[in-house]
């Protein structure tokens, strides 16, 4: 007997699969049903009508009417046929076939021809904390991986050589150097023949000196009367005439200084590390004036410039000497010299003439003070390379009159002109870059006939604009080494820009590369703001404006105006009016980032966009303003764009904002939580979004909200967090004795992986998202966190200069207090300055003897900040303390003092400082906090005497306590943003 249908789905099948009726019940609904009855081996088919077929890989017993879908049932000739359709022949129907019965017709589907589903793509993995397996009893002990030594090689190219210039005559070298010294085997020299002749030649100078001293004397004694009459005074006459043979003799190449060029006693021992050069040099701008210099060697990498000795009289013999007839035969010496140069000049015999040529060097404000000497200048003997500095000042001679300079420079620049007209490009290069010592000429003449691989290299060794080198490096075809030069020297958008006119498609390329470095450092608002201005690179950034709405606060806002000006949808439109139309401060949740934005970027819809137009402007009138991101007319001018684009209506019945008044003298007190927590707080920082990411050491890592609800919670432990200033990703730090395990949390996903294990005696607490600088015993160490292993991109300091105390940082600048080695073998304690990202050294300061004591003591009295070098000191009462300045500006200076002792002395991050004062009764701490003058006083009662940590970070100013407690100010100290407790199970407010 046969079931009739209405039986069939009330009994208990043993389903194969299942039709699930997507267009009735959705497909969020449908996903879940499927993802329930899910087997391995299982798979998911689209029907024509929308409808899905979920088989499975083994039948399971349901009863027909609680089934997620039809039931299938396998028949006899393997089939699968609906239940419900028995009365249906399908007998004759096989394996790989689907037989349904709707709407009283049946139809028969080949299952092999449906679409597949894959239900992985429904997996959503955010929010999900990654864990790492870890092997069962104790962790190994971890172990440092080697860093990599990847300095960029600076460029030395040799335009000399390039040029087909052979070395210089026989003759032209006798004139003005003699016999070089010969090299030795261990790197030294020994004594050459021309050497020698000089040692002899003074040994008879001075043997003639005596005789003559003799002979005067014995003259002297036998005619006492005669000298006592006509006034004659013997010493006088003695030293004019050992001047006048002195004169003689070394215009005779017999006595003089026979030494050779600094640059082949130190070319051979130079390294690649070349960035260390930077160490020594207080400005890039420092020359040497004059004529005869340009052949000063170049310090050797890490080590300390070489300085020329200057004679024991200084410049007095050669002036005195000038005064006597000896003088006639220095001036006819130079005069034949610049004569025959001259003469191979006007003859255009190029060869003798660019092999004899002098080099001439520009003055600058660093240029130290020169001395006369009556020998001829002394020139480069080594290979003509463009080198990165030019050495101290040297000996200068009467061809170092600005007379003889002129006349030098002109014939230089004829002979360059002349050079490029006959298509003599490299020895035309050579001249400007080597003996005219104007290198950007050089570069623009080779880049004009396009040897722009040879420009660039010309321009990256002399250090010229970051900008320049980038865009020859790129249209020379060197990528790689383009971006490079431009991640360290943060040249994109002017390397864009002048590439743009000439090159658009080279600078869109560009362009492309910047936005995808932004967003490999985890910068997604920086990769779109790079690829915006393109029109066509404006659908690649998508994904970095979804990620930058995920790390919500201000950076949600300024991504948002981005999205509507695309086209976003509903979504993304209700989401900007919530922003606008709630309360809370106006930058930390950034409605005043939001109204900004709209004000310069409209929203693609015109509806959209005049609704969002009206809602800013109301928040702009309501909070004062745009948060004090704009001044002035800056301001004025955005709110009259809201303006123009509102509702006509509101805009006619809107005053103009009015800034909100606070009080000019106000220093608020705010409390911390007035009991501990239950995890300790070993680093704290708040982010744009309102977050507070909280570091507990062996407890993890835990992200925060302002209220104390926890939001994500990481199993890494970390001890540090080193913040980009992007806020889009941070380094968690974990210190084993002196290694430290380093992992990269993306803020934005949410994902956590492990970068590297490496010994390093300090971590800077933020970095620009892929450079992160630290201190070695080498120095100061800047590594690239994007490669696979630690690489070092960039040093500074290193030999005889080493490092006292903290590095501190900020995005645009550096600072540490710097110990070197004097040549006598004292101590020189400075606080240098630094330019970031391109390491330009903009100051040293000594300081006093107080200050260099403490300047290296761990925990000491001292704290380094880039506002400047903070002492703590007490008063002769115990109860106070003077906090006090060490700047390199004047104004700047200044002293504060506080009740109660600081024992711990200040502590800082950046441009903030914070000093902890223990309460003279015991019941807690108080810190005192600001950039110079205190902006906020902050309580933790019943907090053990310890200090406490400090971080700045966007708008926002962190303390940290490490009995669990977390509180944030903002960085004006005019508002509270967070008050919390870290618990085992989730942070208090």
């Amino acid at each position: 007997m046969t079931a009739t249908p209405g039986a069939a789905f009330r009994a208990t099948v043993a389903a194969a699969g299942f039709v699930l009726d997507v267009p009735v019940i959705g497909a969020a609904e449908a996903a879940g049903r499927v993802l329930a009855h899910w087997q391995d081996g299982a798979e998911l088919r689209e029907l024509p009508d929308g409808r899905w077929l979920l088989t499975l890989a083994e039948p399971v017993g349901t009863r027909a009417d609680r089934a997620p879908g039809l039931p299938l049932r396998r028949a006899g000739g393997g089939a699968l046929v609906a239940v419900g359709s028995e009365g249906a022949e399908v007998a004759e129907h096989g394996p790989g076939q689907l037989v349904l019965t709707t709407a009283g017709r049946t139809d028969t589907h080949r299952i092999a021809g449906l679409t597949v589903l894959d239900p992985s793509g429904w997996l959503d993995p955010t929010g999900l904390t990654p864990h790492r397996p870890r092997p069962v009893g104790a962790a190994p002990e971890p172990t440092a991986e080697p860093v990599l030594e990847a300095l960029p090689p600076r460029p030395r190219p040799d335009l000399r050589a390039a040029a087909g210039i052979r070395p210089r005559s026989e003759r032209a070298r006798r004139l003005t150097e003699g016999d070089p010294a010969e090299a030795r085997p261990d790197g030294g020299t020994r004594p050459g023949p021309g050497m020698l002749a000089g040692r002899v030649g003074w040994a008879a100078y001075v043997l003639a000196v005596l005789l003559m001293a003799a002979v005067v004397l014995v003259w002297a004694a036998g005619n006492a009367g005669l000298i006592a009459d006509r006034g004659f005074r013997p010493f006088a006459l003695l030293a004019g005439i050992g001047l006048g043979l002195a004169v003689v003799l070394r215009s005779r190449g017999i006595v003089g200084p026979h030494r050779t060029s600094g640059t082949s006693r130190t070319g051979s021992s130079r390294t690649s590390r070349t960035s260390r050069t930077g160490s020594s040099r207080t400005s890039r701008t420092s020359r040497t004036s004059g004529t005869g210099t340009a052949g000063e060697p170049t310090p050797a990498a890490g080590r300390k410039p070489r300085r020329t000795r200057r004679p024991l009289l200084g410049d007095l013999l050669a002036r005195l000497a000038l005064r006597t007839p000896a003088g006639r035969l220095v001036a006819d010496r130079h005069a034949r010299y610049l004569r025959e140069l001259t003469r191979a000049f006007e003859q255009r015999r190029w060869e003798d003439a660019l092999r004899d040529a002098i080099q001439l060097a520009g003055g600058g404000p660093g240029t130290e003070k020169r001395w006369l000497s009556l020998g001829l200048p002394h020139r480069h003997t080594g290979d003509l390379r463009p080198t990165p500095r030019r050495g101290s000042a040297g000996a200068s001679s009467p061809l170092s009159g600005p007379t003889v300079h002129q006349h030098l420079s002109d014939l230089y620049r004829h002979a360059a002109a002349a050079l490029e007209r006959d298509g003599r490009i490299d020895e035309a290069a050579y001249v400007l870059a080597d003996l005219l010592n104007t290198p950007a000429e050089a570069v623009a003449l080779l880049d004009r006939h396009g040897r722009t691989a040879q420009a660039a290299e010309l321009a990256e060794g002399r250090e010229l604009a970051a900008d320049l080198v980038v865009r020859l490096w790129w249209r020379a075809g060197e990528h790689e080494r383009a971006i490079r030069t431009a991640h360290r020297r943060a040249a994109f958008a002017a390397a864009v820009e002048r590439l743009t006119p000439d090159h658009p498609e080279a600078a869109r390329e560009l362009r492309a590369a910047w936005a995808r470095h932004c967003r490999e450092a985890g910068d997604r608002l920086g990769a779109v703001e790079a690829a915006w201005p393109e029109e066509s690179l404006r659908p690649t950034v998508v994904a970095d404006l979804r990620d930058a709405v995920a790390l919500g606060g201000p950076t949600r806002s300024r991504a948002l105006p981005y999205l509507l000006a695309l086209g976003a949808g509903e979504a993304t439109r209700t989401l900007a009016r919530a922003v606008l139309d709630g309360d809370g401060d106006p930058r930390a949740t950034g409605r005043s980032a939001l109204a900004a934005g709209l004000a310069a970027l409209p929203a693609a819809d015109p509806a959209t966009d005049r609704e969002l137009a009206t809602a800013a402007a109301r928040a702009a009138v309501r909070d004062g303003g745009f948060g004090g991101q704009h001044g002035g007319r800056t301001e004025a001018a955005r709110f009259d764009q809201l303006i123009r684009r509102a509702d006509p209506l509101v805009a006619a019945d809107l005053a103009r904002p009015r800034p909100i008044s606070r009080p000019a003298d106000a220093r608020p007190e705010y409390t911390a939580a007035d009991r501990p927590g239950t995890l300790p707080v070993l680093d704290a920082v708040m982010l744009e979004s309102g977050s507070v990411l909280v570091a507990c050491g062996q407890a993890g890592v835990r992200l925060l909200a302002a209220d104390g609800r926890t939001r994500a919670r990481w199993d890494v432990p970390a001890e540090q967090l080193v913040l980009a200033d992007h806020g889009g990703s941070a380094l968690l730090v974990a210190g084993y004795g002196r290694v430290r395990e380093i992992a990269r949390l993306d803020l934005a996903t949410r994902a956590v992986r492990p970068w590297a294990t490496l010994e390093a005696r300090q971590l800077v607490p933020s970095f620009d998202g892929r450079h992160l600088i630290t201190a070695d015993r080498d120095g100061i160490a800047v590594l690239d966190t994007l490669a696979p292993r630690p690489t070092v991109v960039w040093r500074e300091l290193g030999g005889g200069q080493r490092l006292a105390g903290r590095i501190a940082r900020t995005p645009g600048g550096c600072a540490a207090v710097v110990v070197s080695d004097l040549p006598d073998g004292s101590p020189l304690t400075e606080l240098w300055r630094w330019d970031l990202p391109g390491w330009e050294l903009r100051s040293r300061l000594r300081l006093d003897d107080a200050a260099a004591d403490t300047a290296a003591e761990p925990g000491g009295s001292l704290a380094l900040a880039t506002v400047g070098l903070l002492a703590a000191r007490p008063l002769e009462r115990p109860d106070r303390t003077v906090l006090s300045w060490t700047t390199d500006a004047a104004a700047a200076v200044r002293e504060l003092t506080f009740d109660g002792a600081a024992p711990y002395g200040p502590t800082a991050d950046g441009d903030h400082w914070a000093l902890t004062v223990p309460r003279t009764d015991g019941s807690g701490l108080l810190v005192h906090t600001g950039a110079q003058l205190p902006v906020a006083t902050v309580a933790f009662p019943q907090a053990d005497p310890e200090q406490v940590g400090i971080r700045r970070h966007a708008d926002a100013v962190t303390f940290r306590h490490r009995s669990g407690r977390v509180l944030a100010v903002s960085a004006d100290g005019a508002t509270l943003l967070a008050n919390l407790r870290v618990t085992t199970d989730r942070g208090t407010g």
